[in-house]
Order: structure tokens, then sequence, then C-alpha cells
């Protein structure tokens, strides 16, 4: 299990804002990843969709890794925020542009 972690800790230092997800961010293949893409390109943020449908591994280590147990998770400068609830309650409270802004992630328009 160690291998996969190495992967996924590789996955989430490769970008400030990582989302592991099913599908791409140009094909979600479910409607939760759908969602979590829709906020992210709302507003502005890039990021990078990493597609656990790829990889059973990958896609069972990510549960164990964050302790949490459903997909999509969203990484934010390495830190676990959360899943599509999570995400989608901080964009309807207007709490996830402050956040994103507070860890210096800029929008692109």
């Amino acid at each position: 299990m160690s291998d996969i972690n190495e992967v996924i800790q590789g996955e989430i230092g490769s970008a400030d804002v990582v989302l592991f997800m099913k599908g791409t961010p140009v094909f979600p293949q479910c409607g939760f990843s759908s969602q979590v893409v829709q906020i992210l390109s709302h507003v502005g943020i890039p990021f990078k969709g990493v597609n656990v449908l790829e990889d059973d591994g990958l896609r069972e280590g990510i549960k164990s890794f964050s302790n949490w147990p459903t997909i999509p998770q969203l990484y934010v400068k390495g830190e676990f925020v959360g899943g599509c609830d999570i995400i989608r309650e901080m964009f309807e409270e207007g709490e996830l542009r402050p956040f994103l802004d507070e860890k210096g992630i800029e929008a692109v328009s």
C-alpha cells in the first residue's frame, strides 16, 4: 500500500489544486465529480484532475490515504479539503473563494 501512497503524494504535490475524481475534468463520469468540476470552473480555479477509474489501486488507495470514504476528493496546497458535499457547501455559503484566496490560489479569467 505504501507504493500507492507515494503515487498519491506525488499527484497531490504536482499542482496547487488537485481533484481525485471519477473521469476527467472534460468528461466527468459521476454526478458528484461533475458538480465539483463545475464549481471550480465557475470560481475560475485551475486544477489538476486525477481519474481514479483508470487504476483500482488508486481508487481504493485515495480513500485510505485521506480517511474519506467517497470520491471526489479535493486537495489544495497538499491539504485535504473534502468531497462534493463540503465543496458545494463552501461554495453556497460563500466560503470557497475566501478559502482559496487565503491559500494563495488565484482565479483565472
